[in-house]
C-alpha cells in the first residue's frame, strides 16, 4: 500500500507549482465571479448587457491558448511562455485597479474613455491567460522524473498517476478558487472596488515572484535552465521563425514512429519553397522546430465531436457567474442584523463542494464502482465527463423550479420591492450540484485532452480544453442575444431577460438549457460506443 502511494504522489516542484496556479485562480476569480455586479452597478449596464459582456470576456480568455499554445510548443519553451505571458497578466490586473480607483467619471466623454480603457484591461488579461495557464499546467506535468513521466499509454498505474496530477490540479486551483469568490466578493461590496481589484493584483505579482524565483527546483525537459535574460531573445526568435515560415509557405507531412512503446505522431518537414540546394538546408532546418498546421489538424479533427459536445455543459458553467448572481440579488441575505451575504460569494459553494467530495472521489466512489465495471480506474474517462454532464442538467431542473418559486413570491408582494421574503440558501442545491459535476466533467476533459494528444503538443491539449469554455461563453452570449429578441418583441412582460427581476424568466431559459444539454448528453452517450482512444500501444 505504501509502496502504490509513493508511486503516485507528486513531488515538489509539481506541488509548489499547484501552489502557484492556486494563487492565480485567486486573482482571476477575484476579478471575474462579481464583474457582473461592477457591470450592473456602477458601470449602470443591463442585465443582458453585463451577461453578453462577461461572457464574451470568459470566451476570449479560454479561446485565445488555441492561438498561443501551437507558439509555445513549438518556439517557446513552457517556462518562458509562463512568465512572458504573467508580464501581460500583471498589466491587464493593474490597469483593471486603476481604473476602479478612478470611477465615477464626471461626464459621458470620460465615461466613453472609461470603457474603451475597461476592455483594454479586460483584453491584457485575457491575452496574458492565453499563454499562462494552460503552459503552467503543461509545465506542472513535466516535473515528473524521467521514470515518472505521464505517457499517453493504457498502463494502469501511469493512468492512475495521471489521473492524480490533475485531480489535484483542479483542487489548487478550486481552493484559490474558493478564496478569491468569498473573500474578494465581501470586500468588494462592502470595502470597495479599487480594493477589492488591487488584492488580486498583488497575488498575482506574488505568484510571478514565486514562479520565477522556483526555477533552481524545477525539471526542464530540454535539459537546459532558462535564464530571464534570454527571454527577449526567444520572444524575437519566435516571432521570426513564425514570419519566416508564413513567408516560405511551407506545408509539412506528418510520419508515424513508434517510440519507448507509445505511437507518436512525429513530424519531417518538406518545405515547398525550394529554390536551390543550397536553402534547402536551411529550410529544413528552421523548420524543425515551426508550426506544423496539417499536424495541428490531423490532432485536432477526430477530438471535434467530443469538443462539440461538450459545448452545452460549457453554457452551464457560465450561469453561476451571471443570472445565479442576479438571482441572488433579490432575495433575502441577512445573516443577523449587520451581515449581508455578497450574492456572488455562493459561488463559493461550488468550490467548497468540490474541495469537500474530491478525496472522497478515490476514497470511496472508485473502490465501490469497480466492484462493478472491473476497471482499475473504477471508471473511464468518458464515463466521468458524462456522469458530470448528467448531473449539470439536473442542477439546471432544480435552478429552472427555485427560480419559478422566487417569481411566484415577487409576484404575490404587495410592496414593489424586488427583495423577496426567500433565503439565498434556496440556490445552494444548484451550487452544489454543478460542484459535484466539475468533479467529473471537467476533471476529466483535462485529462481526456492531455492524454489524446502527442507528447511535444501537450501544451495544446490544455488549450483544447480551455477552448471548450471559451465558445460555451460566446454561445451563451449567443443564445442570450437571439432569445432576448425573440421574447421582448412580446413585450416587456414576456422578456425572459428584463432588467425588473419580477419580470425576468431566468426560469424560462434553464429550462431550455437542461433540455438542450439533455439532448448533448445523449448524443455523447452514443459516440462513447464507437470512440476508441488514438493511442496506440505496441
Amino acid at each position: 500500500m505504501a509502496g502504490g502511494q509513493s508511486r503516485t504522489s507528486l513531488n515538489k516542484p509539481c506541488i509548489l507549482l499547484i501552489v502557484i496556479a492556486g494563487m492565480e485562480r485567486f486573482a482571476f476569480k477575484g476579478v471575474a465571479s462579481n464583474l457582473v455586479t461592477y457591470l450592473t452597478d456602477v458601470v449602470k449596464m443591463s442585465n443582458s448587457a453585463a451577461a453578453k459582456k462577461v461572457n464574451n470576456w470568459c470566451g476570449i480568455t479560454s479561446m485565445l491558448p488555441l492561438l498561443v499554445a501551437p507558439l509555445a510548443d513549438s518556439y517557446l519553451d513552457r517556462y518562458t511562455t509562463v512568465l512572458a505571458s504573467s508580464s501581460l497578466y500583471v498589466a491587464g490586473l493593474l490597469a483593471l485597479t486603476s481604473l476602479a480607483l478612478q470611477w465615477p467619471w464626471p461626464n459621458s466623454a470620460d465615461k466613453s474613455g472609461f470603457t474603451s480603457s475597461f476592455s483594454w484591461s479586460l483584453n491584457l488579461i485575457s491575452l496574458g491567460q492565453a499563454g499562462y495557464n494552460p503552459s503552467l499546467q503543461a509545465f506542472g506535468a513535466d516535473q515528473f522524473d524521467d521514470d515518472e513521466e505521464l505517457p499517453s499509454s493504457k498502463n494502469d498505474q501511469s493512468s492512475k498517476k495521471k489521473s492524480s496530477f490533475f485531480q489535484w490540479w483542479y483542487f489548487g486551483i478550486c481552493c484559490g478558487s474558493l478564496l478569491g469568490v468569498s473573500i474578494m466578493s465581501y470586500i468588494q461590496d462592502t470595502l470597495g472596488w479599487g480594493l477589492g481589484f488591487a488584492i488580486p493584483s498583488i497575488a498575482m505579482v506574488i505568484s510571478v515572484i514565486v514562479f520565477r524565483f522556483g526555477n533552481r527546483f524545477y525539471t526542464h525537459k530540454d535539459g537546459e535552465i532558462i535564464h530571464i535574460k534570454s527571454l527577449g531573445d526567444r520572444i524575437v526568435k519566435a516571432i521570426k521563425a513564425a514570419t519566416s515560415r508564413l513567408t516560405c509557405g511551407e506545408i509539412s507531412v506528418p510520419t508515424y514512429t513508434n517510440k519507448s512503446n507509445v505511437s507518436e505522431i512525429e513530424l519531417e518537414d518538406r518545405p515547398l519553397c525550394q529554390q536551390d540546394s543550397g536553402s534547402k538546408d536551411g529550410a529544413d532546418k528552421k523548420s524543425e522546430n515551426g508550426i506544423n498546421f496539417v499536424k495541428i489538424l490531423k490532432v485536432v479533427l477526430p477530438l471535434l465531436p467530443v469538443w462539440t459536445l461538450l459545448l452545452m455543459f460549457a453554457v452551464i458553467f457560465q450561469q453561476p457567474a451571471t443570472f445565479f448572481t442576479k438571482q441572488g440579488v433579490t432575495m433575502k441575505r441577512n445573516i443577523g442584523n449587520n451581515f449581508r451575504i455578497p450574492p456572488a460569494a455562493l459561488q463559493s459553494s461550488i468550490t467548497i463542494s468540490i474541495i469537500l467530495l474530491m478525496p472522497l472521489y478515490d476514497t470511496f466512489f472508485i473502490p465501490f464502482v469497480r466492484v462493478f465495471t472491473r476497471n482499475e480506474k473504477g471508471i473511464t474517462v468518458m464515463q466521468r465527463m458524462g456522469i458530470g454532464m448528467f448531473l449539470s442538467v439536473i442542477a439546471m431542473i432544480i435552478a429552472a423550479v427555485t427560480e419559478r418559486k422566487r417569481l411566484e413570491i415577487s409576484r404575490n408582494l404587495v410592496t414593489s420591492s424586488e427583495t423577496v421574503p426567500m433565503s439565498i440558501f434556496w440556490l445552494l442545491p444548484q451550487y452544489i450540484l454543478l460542484g459535484i459535476s466539475d468533479i467529473f466533467t471537467v476533471v476529466g476533459m483535462q485529462e481526456f485532452f492531455y492524454s489524446e494528444v502527442p507528447i511535444n503538443m501537450r501544451t495544446l491539449g490544455i488549450a483544447l480544453y480551455t477552448s471548450v469554455f471559451g465558445c460555451g461563453s460566446f454561445f451563451s452570449s449567443f443564445l442570450i442575444s437571439v432569445i432576448e429578441k425573440l421574447t421582448s418583441t412580446r413585450g416587456a412582460k414576456q422578456n425572459w431577460f428584463a432588467d425588473d427581476m419580477r419580470k425576468a424568466r431566468f426560469d424560462n431559459y434553464y429550462w431550455f438549457l437542461a433540455l438542450s444539454s439533455a439532448a448533448s448528453f445523449l448524443l455523447f452517450m452514443v459516440f462513447c460506443r464507437f470512440y476508441r482512444s488514438r493511442t496506440i500501444v505496441d
